[in-house]
């Protein structure tokens, strides 16, 4: 059966809307390059521990080639299993959809099958399509399940897409979010402008994939004008592979942003403020941005390997691995910015995890 947005739990829908940070789940995996179920079952266990509010499985983080392996409902279903053994409090379970329509709505048809609350879909397969083809593409998959759009980033893919594009799709009714991931900021300028042109600030949520202004973009307000008048939007969160990492540092991050902002009616500390460019310093090598993104699931990979979380940074595709220089980039961040790890957070209950 399809799911719509008035289907979702109240209490799903409300967490979305307060904001809350959403790790896009790795694929842990054994020497041989196999599903490594415990451990994936342990990455599990601490996303939910570190307070995360979602789930992203399925996404380019748990790698595209899962549906290749025949990987994609088994990975699907272990999240969604080992999440609710874990804990009864509500997350948002988010399936990562892709290729074109016939093979996103079956995608779809398959989280929802599964328990998954939303869909977060990606162009990458219709970019070289008219965005009337593409706005037709998303109405298609929204009939099966709420979607998040996915505005990603060019090098990996995503076609540029206006802001007329973003205004026809934020006004699909089974629309539910926007991951906002462009990497440019005239492009997530865009995005807001036809979030406000639609009418749909309130009920379409903004979160967050620009791995370069992870901070800024959860700290300050977005202006837009709709009849004459300023309307401002925000953030409500993210959805982020970054956030695969040191994800406890970056749920007390996204918590003390929006006290500050509560308690201080809108204004930011200098020292918050400036937390935006020690974050991105660490994206840049997590994410391997001197290597043109090349080892950005393997430089999380080897920060979960640090920790004790995967056994190693294995890959489905051997290609895929560190950028020359990634280790030592990342070396020079947790030398610089250790204090925004989570690693004895990660230690003290390692073994529980994986037992």
């Amino acid at each position: 059966m399809p799911l719509n947005r008035s289907d979702l739990p109240q209490n799903v829908l409300s967490l979305l809307s307060q904001g809350t940070v959403i790790p896009a789940h790795p694929l842990a995996l054994d020497a041989q390059r196999s599903f490594h179920r415990e451990r994936q079952r342990a990455l599990t266990r601490y996303y939910v521990d570190a307070g995360a509010g979602g789930l992203a499985v399925g996404v380019h983080t748990t790698q595209f080639a899962i549906r290749e392996r025949g990987l994609y409902s088994t990975v699907l279903a272990a999240a969604m299993e080992d999440r609710l053994a874990w804990s009864n409090r509500p997350m948002a379970m988010i399936a990562g959809l892709c290729g074109q329509t016939a093979q996103a709505v079956a995608e779809a048809r398959t989280a929802v099958s599964l328990g998954y609350h939303a869909g977060l879909l990606s162009l990458a397969a219709v970019g070289s399509a008219s965005e009337d083809e593409i706005v037709e593409h998303c109405t298609q998959v929204a009939k099966e399940i709420p979607l998040v759009g996915f505005y990603l980033q060019t090098v990996v893919g995503g076609p540029v897409l206006s802001s007329d594009f973003w205004r026809r799709f934020a006004l699909i009714p089974n629309v539910l979010a926007i991951k906002v991931a462009p990497f440019n900021r005239y492009r997530t300028l865009d995005v807001v402008r036809g979030l406000v042109d639609a009418g749909a600030e309130d009920r379409v949520f903004l979160y967050t994939g620009n791995d370069d202004h992870i901070v800024l973009d959860l700290a300050l307000p977005f202006v837009a004008q709709r009849d004459g008048q300023d309307v401002t939007v925000r953030f409500r969160g993210g959805l982020l592979g970054h956030w695969s990492v040191w994800t406890a540092s970056a749920v007390r991050q996204l918590r003390t942003i929006k006290d500050e902002l509560a308690r201080s009616g809108g204004a930011l500390s200098p020292e918050l403020l400036a937390l935006d460019s020690r974050v991105t310093d660490c994206n840049s090598a997590f994410f391997d941005v001197a290597n043109n993104f090349h080892g950005c699931i393997a430089g999380c990979h080897e920060v979960l390997r640090r920790q004790g979380l995967l056994e190693g940074i294995w890959c489905l595709d051997p290609q895929e691995g560190l950028g020359a220089g990634q280790a030592q980039a990342i070396d020079r961040v947790y030398a610089q910015h250790g204090d925004l790890a989570d690693d004895a957070f990660v230690s003290e209950n390692l073994q529980r995890w994986l037992s």
